[in-house]
């Protein structure tokens, strides 16, 4: 029977898909444990595994087409199976309907367009009967020019499979494709049409999935949770002159090289642990405290950005934290994080700093409590034993959930950070 390629659920907030670019053909074997498809989800792109072998037979979802989660992007024949016994597997193929959003239905009418149209037409048959042939041996036929009503099938049922095909000779002459019908005047697209950009119109960008989830959960942050924002400024000389000689021991022994924000990282993590009404969620009718700390690392990509977590973060050495982070920011700029990796987030830290802004507040990122925002370190004028002397310093925020952080906790929450990076000795022991 036709098996269904269904677009997976890869996320736990994924409602639909975009095949980036498809590693199978029609036509070809699939094996199970193949990697037949690049998903693009609402955080990253994943390859698509096979859970069942047999002939790719149709693709329904064409490259840079959009999907519902579940519905069949693809459909795969048993090796000799009819390619008629894929009608009522297409029929589960995604369609729009009256709730479909605009932008959706127009990428599933398209996706059917294409299903319809890369459709081969069976061979005409001499009995009144289709021809019964395996789509692998139809596409060779068609290819090479072998006349499959002149081809004796020894597969099952009498159908014809790729064996018989090949050992066919080939149609003295293929029959000439039709000329195409001359395109009216009407019908040849207009200048603007072509590049509406050159021409000064507005440019239309549609959403990609993960714009589509970041507008979505943004705007319910916004609206459902009662935001306020402290702020702190830190003397940054301590911190930054620890910096400089961990750096020069590391380079020497491991070579890692720690940044700025892997010692705020490591701050955001021993405060959730000395504060942990902070490291907690409102759920309804009760506050959830969690057990571990899980820091949600903001990072830019770009088409907006991903928070990856790293999991159980108070038991991790500053240096494991900072390997771990920049090796999530690569994988995540190149769209290869797995899902699982976004889960288990309890804090959220967004730095801004090497953009060269001083000072923002972030919005909480659900259902956490939570965010850190992080500006840049400044070389400024600061009062110190009552004189005017040069300093570093630093900004920083915390945006909090009302419903679970009060005013006093917050600003304990922060006046934690701000005193493990003016001692940052401290998060070394």
């Amino acid at each position: 029977m036709p098996i269904n390629i269904e677009m997976p659920k890869l996320s736990d907030t994924m409602t639909e898909g975009t095949v980036v670019r498809w590693l199978k053909k029609e036509g070809e074997e699939v094996e199970i444990g193949d990697i037949i498809a690049e998903i693009e989800t609402d955080k990253a792109t994943m390859e698509m595994e096979a859970f069942d072998e047999g002939i790719l037979s149709k693709i329904s979802v064409p490259e840079g087409g959009k999907a519902p989660v579940g519905s069949a992007i693809a459909i795969l024949l048993e090796d000799g199976e009819s390619e008629e016994a894929t009608t009522p597997a297409m029929e589960s193929a995604p369609t729009a309907s009256a709730n479909t959003p605009p932008a959706a239905a127009k990428a599933l009418e398209s996706a059917a367009a294409t299903v319809n149209k890369s459709q081969p037409s069976a061979p005409a048959p001499t009995d009144g009967e289709r021809i019964k042939a395996s789509p692998l041996a139809k596409k060779i036929a068609e290819s090479e020019g072998v006349d499959l009503t002149a081809v004796a099938g020894t597969g099952p049922g009498g159908r014809i499979v790729k064996a018989d095909v090949v050992a066919a000779p080939p149609a003295s002459s293929p029959a000439p494709a039709p000329a195409a019908p001359p395109a009216s005047p009407a019908a040849a697209p207009t200048p603007a049409a072509i590049s509406p950009v050159a021409e000064g119109a507005d440019q239309i960008v549609e959403l990609s999935s993960m714009r589509k989830i970041i507008a979505e959960r943004l705007l319910t942050s916004k609206i459902s949770i009662p935001h306020f924002y402290l702020h702190l400024e830190v003397d940054a000389a301590p911190l930054m002159a620890l910096r400089k000689q961990i750096n020069a021991q590391s380079e020497a022994s491991h070579g890692n090289k720690y940044s700025v924000n892997d010692f705020v990282v490591k701050a955001l993590i021993n405060a959730s642990v000395t504060v942990p009404e902070a490291n907690a969620s409102f759920n309804g009718d009760h506050i959830v405290q969690f057990a571990h700390v899980g820091i949600s690392v903001a990072i830019a990509v770009d088409d907006g950005l991903v928070t990856p977590v790293v999991k159980n973060a108070e038991q991790k050495s500053l240096l494991a934290i900072s390997k771990e982070i920049k090796e999530m920011a690569v994988r995540a700029r190149d769209k290869k994080l797995a899902p699982n990796e976004f889960d288990g987030g309890t804090v959220t830290i967004s730095n801004l700093g090497a953009w060269g802004v001083e000072s923002f507040d972030a919005i909480v990122n659900p259902p956490q409590a939570v965010i850190l925002s992080v500006g840049g370190i400044i070389e400024k004028p600061v009062v110190k034993d009552g004189e005017i002397v040069p300093g570093l310093r630093m900004n920083l925020g915390v945006s909090c959930d009302h419903r679970v952080v009060d005013g006093a906790v917050g600003a304990k929450f922060l006046g934690e950070i701000k005193r493990l990076l003016e001692n940052p000795a401290l998060m070394l022991v």
